[in-house]
């Protein structure tokens, strides 16, 4: 389908993305008026294509001196009224991400009449496609045998000497448009888990580093388990507090929760018992999900939980575990094993409005009492397909999940993306303990690992970590916080792994933008470049970042540093019980949403987003200070 067909009269130059084999078919289906093509001449000459593309009018064009022939004749043809379409990266995409733009439609515009138009588009749904370059494990994720959803968003016309930097920029509006159109077909996410599920339910999905291994299916059956009591004894209550570091039992307790159709709220152990009351309050926490041994080792640590534990329904995991029989969990598992997926969401998701409120997320409360931010299933389901699809990910992925689950990044990306992908994820309740981290990954063959740049700094210092332990890691994430040079630099030459640079807030479900791997590709395109050091990458697919002048809110051009604002379906519902702050960080601008985070930057030519600076000290990023403290009292340690 199409969004915005209108397109204007006389010569327009449809420019977007190329991302499969059948763009041309997609793009040609959405516009109202005829298109011409142009693509490669070493495409159009394949004998068993050459009639089909001749009859169509496609243009050929190859590189080089001969180039300038094919664009006269674009030119020619927008001179004479015509629709023609080029896709300006010159290849297809290998990585799912915008690439860098050629620069011959510009020649192709400047023998063209005044008149004619430039209209950007974006095209959305074929990435994971039989038509795609995604991975194997990418097509199997978002194959779609009877039906799959395909926007095609054209933009508002542009003058005819729009440069490419600003052309890429219209281009990711329309990526925002066309995934907010897409998004209305999501899911919640524990029906989507369901659905995950049962795609391979006797595959590893859940495992930690005190011994617990649990497959998909095991996963769901202890979730349902703990759902189906905890709607017994808070019933009436939409909100359920959870107090578990990262493991097992805290990923059960997690999807149980939203099985049950309650919006969730992690509990910041780290924080102060004053935040940790307001957080309470602010939420109307009634009914409080722990363990007794977990509660045990806080205590142990310094940190005191009982005081604000006695106002609360505290459901300890021990104590439902004994309730169980070993009736109810063989009959749970057979649903789980025999049921099918639409009938398992009917029966046990009570979660069916993915416009609702899945999660409530609290600052550490460093700067003031903490802020809730309220994100909904679309927000986090919209996120975790945007970050599967850059991450293409594989077959063989596995996901270090150490970051904790009370913070975005650690819920959103090493919890929720790995259960909804169908990724094993191996979980560790301390992110400083990089030995135990680099064990896990070493044991389970991880392929993804996140952190922060303090947490990373660890491994370079430990002398215990060996490179060995982390030779599986295919890609190692930094987020939350700017990654200092140093950690880059000393990961690379110890590990011999690079760490790619991403941006993302709490109020973004997180992640905005990341740096991939450049990709080999053909010979017409050798590379598809993918990360720029010293930025934090590009957009997400679906993500829209613009820098404007703080106080007009006016874009300003390529390389001008300014406010930092981000558009996409990822974008928070607002903040909790706070009208005001909520008004003053969301803006609507041509009918567009955006959230306004606080940070300087500024964009380069290729669409890489540079942070040098924070107009506010209000800390909207997501936070990780409670981790980062204690990385740092290791870091002070002899």
């Amino acid at each position: 389908m199409a969004w915005r067909t209108c397109l204007p009269r006389g010569g327009v130059l449809l420019l977007g993305n190329h991302i499969s084999w059948i763009d041309w078919a997609m793009v040609q289906i959405a516009s109202p008026r005829p298109v011409r093509f142009v693509m490669l001449r070493s495409i159009y000459q394949r004998w068993y294509l050459r009639w089909f593309f001749k009859a169509l009018g496609c243009i050929p064009i190859e590189r080089g001196e001969q180039a300038d022939i094919a664009l006269a004749k674009v030119a020619n043809m927008l001179n004479a009224g015509e629709v023609v379409c080029l896709f300006p990266e010159g290849a297809i995409s290998y990585n799912g991400q915008l690439g860098e733009l050629r620069r011959g439609y510009e020649r192709a515009c400047q023998q063209a009449d005044p008149s004619v138009c430039i209209v950007p588009f974006y095209l959305r749904g074929l990435w994971g496609s039989q038509f795609s370059r995604s991975s194997s494990k990418l097509k199997e994720l978002r194959n779609a045998p009877l039906h799959r959803a395909v926007v095609v968003a054209f933009g508002k016309p542009l003058p005819k000497d729009t440069s490419a930097d600003v052309l890429k920029r219209r281009i990711f509006e329309q990526a925002t448009h066309s995934w907010l159109h897409a998004m209305d077909t999501l899911p919640s996410l524990p029906c989507a888990w369901i659905k995950s599920v049962k795609r391979r339910p006797g595959a590893p999905a859940v495992a930690d580093t005190l011994g617990s291994a649990l497959s998909a299916g095991q996963a769901l059956t202890g979730s349902l388990l703990i759902a189906k009591r905890l709607m017994r004894h808070s019933a009436q209550e939409p909100v359920v507090g959870v107090l578990l570091p990262t493991s097992s039992a805290g990923v059960l307790a997690n999807m149980a929760t939203l099985l049950a159709g309650k919006t969730l709220v992690n509990l910041n152990y780290t924080a102060s018992q004053e935040a940790l009351a307001f957080a309470l309050q602010q939420a109307e926490v009634r009914t409080l999900l722990t363990s007794q041994r977990f509660v045990t080792r806080l205590e142990q640590r310094g940190l005191d939980v009982t005081p604000l534990l006695t106002s609360l329904r505290v459901l300890y995991l021990e104590d439902l575990q004994a309730s169980m029989t070993r009736r109810k969990r063989l009959m749970t598992w057979l649903a789980v094993r025999c049921l099918p997926g639409w009938l398992l969401q009917t029966l046990f998701c009570r979660a069916q409005d993915a416009n609702a409120t899945a999660a409530i997320l609290f600052s550490s409360g460093s700067e003031g009492m903490p802020k809730g931010v309220m994100l909904s299933h679309r927000n986090l389901m919209a996120n975790i397909k945007q970050t599967s699809d850059v991450l293409n990910t594989q077959h063989d992925d596995v996901v270090m999940a150490s970051l904790p689950t009370f913070h975005a990044f650690g819920f959103t990306v090493t919890q929720l993306l790995p259960l909804v992908e169908g990724l094993p994820l191996v979980c560790h309740a301390d992110p400083t303990d990089v030995s135990g981290v680099a064990k896990a990954v070493s044991q389970h063959q991880a392929t993804i690992m996140f952190g922060t740049s303090s947490l990373l700094r660890l491994f370079n210092r430990h002398p215990k970590v060996q490179a060995e332990q982390l030779h599986s890691l295919r890609i190692v994430v930094a987020g939350a916080e700017k990654l200092d040079e140093r950690v880059r630099e000393g990961f690379m030459a110890r590990f011999g792994k690079p760490i790619y640079e991403g941006y993302g807030a709490t109020e973004t479900a997180p992640v905005v933008s990341v740096n991939l791997p450049d990709t080999l590709g053909s010979r017409s395109q050798p590379l598809q470049k993918g990360h720029q050091p010293g930025t934090v990458g590009m957009p997400l697919p679906g993500t829209s970042v613009k820098v404007v002048d703080p106080e007009s809110l006016d874009e300003l051009p390529t390389g001008q540093a300014g406010m930092v604002i981000v558009s996409g379906p990822q974008v928070m519902q607002g903040y909790l019980n706070d009208p005001e702050r909520t008004a003053s960080a969301l803006k609507t601008l041509d009918g567009q949403r955006w959230y306004i985070t606080g940070d300087k930057g500024y964009m380069d030519e290729d669409g890489f987003l540079t942070l040098i600076d924070r107009y506010t000290r209000f800390a909207k990023k997501a936070d990780f200070a409670g981790a980062k403290r204690l990385a740092e009292q290791q870091l002070r340690e002899p």
